[in-house]
């Protein structure tokens, strides 16, 4: 992602039918940011991080499971993946999401 300049964040990544696709928008040794498009029905199988993540949803649906525990999202919201908690994620809908990495 270019510095100094006003970008699009959702037209960043685009919907690909059946697929879930990514684009790491920055990386860094302290962290990351990837943007996320997710066609419906699509997901993440349940999975852990040795790092806190920062969901941010752009646009759509989605449910996240956090140590079993379901969470509706839609555009607009975020939540705070704990580092080493299990967690999954599943598209209600059409949804695009930036999932920040914190390294520390």
């Amino acid at each position: 992602m270019p510095g100094a300049e006003i970008v699009r964040l959702g037209e960043m990544v685009n919907y690909q039918d059946g697929a879930v696709v990514s684009r790491t928008l920055v990386k860094r040794a302290t962290g990351t940011i990837t943007a996320f498009a997710f066609d419906a029905g699509q997901g993440l199988s349940e999975h852990t991080a040795a790092y806190d993540a920062l969901v941010q949803m752009m646009e759509g649906e989605a449910e996240i499971t956090i140590a079993r525990k379901a969470f509706p999202l839609r555009g607009g919201d975020a939540i705070l993946l704990p580092a080493n908690q299990p967690h999954a994620v599943a598209a209600t809908t059409r949804f695009k999401m930036l999932l920040t990495m914190i390294r520390s």
